[in-house]
């Protein structure tokens, strides 16, 4: 599925791990660099996602119960992984969004999620790149209308084209399980500190900008680490054939115009409007 980093391990300690060698346990071979990203330096028992052994019957699971938690220190710095920089939103009143979710399950089973806590599976969480954690979030399969409601205490999906990874009993709920990933609709929901008042966030979508398109991979990743950076905002690397197309978003109502007029002034002469 993606996470790799799930607990965000310090820059130098993966960077340690990548320059030494590591047993395939599949293949009886010693890998280096593939094998220290798929198992985040070793940390990871398992190189490839999976569901667990015996598929159990989580119709009983119920949702996440939104209610007010103050902010993680250890879960809501900005981060890197992979080469790629992360902002994490500090203070986010709405946000809603749309895209493709993925699920991660028995690979990060029993492991310290971005949060501090440990993953569990049979659970209704969610890692999202950017929102703080904890945050409560309504997902929606658009395909099929099925709803959850899950706990966001982790980081991830680091793949350009997905904005949210959802648990195993998440993805049983929304009917994902077999395809693996689903296009889906995420509302924010937020509670007052009192605890009295739960809330969904009702705002205008927020719009997506993109800047350009170019055959390089690197020169449009190194241009979204930079970007997200600048501006504060998520910035993705979406691949087409050859080609590879720099975005931003979502970005909120009251900002897009802004933004954009920014972003062409600065050089991105073909920036527009996606949504």
């Amino acid at each position: 599925m993606n996470s790799l980093s799930k607990s965000l391990l310090p820059l130098a300690a993966l960077m340690l791990a990548a320059c030494s060698s590591q047993p395939d346990p599949e293949q009886g071979q010693t890998q280096d660099d593939a094998y220290d990203r798929e198992t985040a330096g070793g940390r990871y028992a398992l190189r490839q996602d999976k569901p667990p052994g015996v598929a159990p019957n989580l119709d009983h699971v119920k949702d996440a119960v939104p209610r007010y938690e103050p902010y993680t220190r250890q879960g809501n710095k900005n981060y890197n992984v992979w080469g790629q920089d992360y902002e994490v939103w500090q203070e986010v009143e709405n946000y809603q969004d749309e895209g493709m979710a993925s699920w991660y399950g028995a690979k990060f089973h029993g492991y310290h999620t971005s949060n501090g806590e440990v993953y569990d599976m049979y659970t209704m969480t969610a890692a999202h790149k950017n929102l703080p954690l904890p945050s409560f979030v309504r997902v929606t399969n658009k395909e099929n209308g099925k709803q959850v409601v899950v706990r966001v205490n982790d980081r991830g999906p680091f793949h350009d084209d997905r904005v949210l990874d959802v648990s195993y009993a998440a993805a049983y709920k929304l009917g994902m399980l077999n395809t693996g990933t689903a296009p889906v609709k995420i509302e924010l929901i937020k509670v007052a500190p009192d605890g009295q008042e739960t809330r969904l966030a009702k705002v205008t979508e927020g719009k997506h900008i993109q800047l350009l398109a170019t055959r390089s991979a690197d020169k449009a990743k190194e241009l979204a680490a930079r970007l997200s950076k600048e501006y504060g905002f998520p910035a993705r690397v979406e691949r087409q054939s050859e080609w590879y197309r720099l975005q931003m978003g979502p970005i909120p109502a009251n900002k897009t115009e802004k933004t954009l007029t920014r972003l062409i002034a600065e050089g991105y002469a073909q920036a527009y409007f996606l949504n």
